[in-house]
């Protein structure tokens, strides 16, 4: 059964909650829609609302994908899992793309500025709705007598503290807007160290309180106690760049919580990003806090279907699929758009892959020897990786159209979008957090038995060994392998220094071609919307641009 929470979520699309959007680079709304006053009479409505929010997260409008409700020239560029992802993993060293796009470019050059671009108008644009819409639903639902509703309130607020940490993360110090900026005074900035503190209080509040399920105790996708204790262990182990004071003992102490609820591993890793993750309860019970997708529901460009997409061509899709025993001819992927791109020198730093062979057939390595995290293919290509030449570097093939049930949804007769849900929070996460906190409490290295524990079952469940003792080298290393393309990457770097320094250098870091170079340390964040600067006299620009 598909997600109930999405089939609401079209429903909701009968009506707009009015707010600010105008100066959020919104497009035009329908002179149709009903204001929240109207839209908000029974619990049912108010459920609508809440997919409404959950929306914010995975559709590009009320109407079809090609047609985006921001103003970005490409509707499936204005999604925001899309987007937060490349923002994360193209400004590093984990995605490339040999696409011409001037957001493309900007990003994974390290080159952009105050100009706003698709990705970072997408991001800033949608994560502001997202709180609106929220602060919205909150004030209707606070002055409604219907019962039931507290349930519903405290996962808008939940969804209201993840849009807030996503800007927070990505954009240092963006507007805080609350209930009363709901046709009152503009919001105002509050600085990012008041901001991780603001969020902070609304997870503790939401863990402490009654209104905010426990883990499991909800149907899948929506968002628990779990959900709120595992984005606290986030925020915690990067408290340091937040707020300059490091939370180590925080952020293990957070992820143990985690750990200690009902979540449990997959026990087959490819099972996370398959087609049908969202109704396998194998990987169903890893996921902590996931978005998810629909190939019927919830079409866009955006989401997962850009992963699935974009990185084969035809021909390597074929040779994939042939090398796991599918018929002559089968496709891995709906549509081989043959953009994205892993740089050699990320695979060969990060994978153990035996018997590597360039311009070999199939996947290029013995998979059955590897880690079983290595979904990469070589087919067709040279190792070195050039921004302008499709043939060049790894192609990644951890999502694809494939279920778990060996079925490929490739043909023509079917849709051309992904159902794969998005994983934005798993157990896995919580394991590596753990391990690092403890490693940087015990001063780099750790032989604690309880971290260990938690990285051999991921090395395990990856078929290979783990160490007797854990650096934070490792653990980062083992973060650029289970969390690839997750969306953790520029954040993990910047985390450990190194995404500003020359000592790191990855393909065309600030549009080097080796890399070979320092960022300037204003690009561990991205720069405030200008239309929100120009709609908004109360804001200030990040440093730099």
């Amino acid at each position: 059964m598909k997600k109930i929470i999405y089939s609401i979520a079209i429903a909701a699309s009968c009506f707009t909650l009015y707010s600010c959007l105008g100066d959020l680079d919104a497009l035009p709304l329908n002179e149709t829609d009903k204001v929240a006053e109207q839209a908000y009479k029974t619990k049912e409505d108010f459920e609508k609302g809440l997919a409404y929010i959950y929306g914010s997260f995975s559709l590009v409008s009320q109407n079809d994908p090609g047609s985006a409700d921001i103003n970005v020239s490409d509707a499936g560029q204005s999604e925001l899992i899309r987007q937060y992802t490349f923002l994360n993993e193209a400004s590093a060293d984990a995605l490339k793309c040999s696409w011409g796009d001037s957001y493309v470019n900007d990003i994974q050059n390290n080159s952009w500025t105050s100009t706003p671009n698709s990705a970072t108008t997408a991001v800033y644009t949608r994560c502001m709705m997202a709180v609106t819409r929220a602060n919205e639903f909150l004030i209707q639902s606070g002055k409604s007598s219907i019962e039931g509703l507290e349930e519903l309130r405290a996962e808008a607020r939940f969804l209201r503290a993840f849009a807030d940490y996503l800007l927070m993360d990505l954009y240092g110090n963006p507007p805080f807007a609350l209930e009363e900026n709901i046709g009152g005074a503009l919001p105002q900035q509050i600085g990012r160290a008041a901001l991780f503190e603001w969020i902070e209080g609304e997870l503790k509040d939401l863990i402490a309180g009654n209104g905010l399920a426990e883990a499991g105790a909800v149907a899948y996708p929506r968002v628990t106690k779990g959900s709120a204790q595992a984005l606290l262990a986030r925020m915690y182990l990067n408290a340091e760049v937040y707020t300059g004071t490091a939370r180590w003992q925080d952020a293990r102490d957070a992820a143990e919580a985690v750990i200690n609820m009902s979540y449990q591993l997959c026990t087959n890793y490819e099972e996370l990003f398959l087609q049908d993750n969202g109704e396998n309860a194998n990987a169903q019970k890893e996921f902590i806090f996931a978005i998810a997708y629909d190939r019927d529901k919830t079409q866009s460009w955006g989401g997962t279907t850009h992963l699935v997409s974009a990185s084969m061509d035809d021909d390597a899709s074929k040779a994939v699929a042939a090398e796991l025993g599918f018929p002559e001819g089968t496709l891995m992927n709906r549509e081989r758009w043959n953009g994205y791109h892993v740089p050699d020198e990320y695979v060969s730093a990060y994978f153990d892959l035996s018997n590597v062979e360039w311009g070999g057939t199939g996947i290029g390595y013995d998979r059955a020897h590897s880690d079983k995290r290595a979904f990469f293919c070589n087919f067709g290509c040279t190792p070195a990786y050039s921004k302008s030449e499709p043939t060049t570097g790894w192609r990644c093939w951890k999502f694809t159209s494939r279920d778990s049930q060996g079925n490929v949804y490739s043909s023509d007769s079917y849709s051309l979008y992904s159902s794969a849900d998005f994983p934005v929070i798993r157990l896995a996460e919580m394991y590596l957090i753990y391990a690092e906190a403890q490693a940087r409490i015990d001063g780099g290295t750790t032989a604690d038995t309880k971290a260990i524990g938690y990285i051999k079952a991921l090395r395990d469940r990856a078929g290979v060994d783990t160490p007797l003792s854990l650096s934070t080298d490792f653990l980062l290393q083992e973060r650029a392998r289970e969390l690839m393309w997750e969306g953790h990457r520029r954040t993990d770097l910047i985390r450990y220094g190194y995404f500003t320094s020359m000592q790191f250098p990855w393909p065309y870091k600030g549009g080097v071609p080796d890399g070979k170079t320092s960022l300037e340390s204003y690009r561990t964040i991205y720069p405030i919307l200008q239309s929100d600067m120009t709609e908004n006299y109360n804001l200030v620009q990040n440093p730099g641009y």
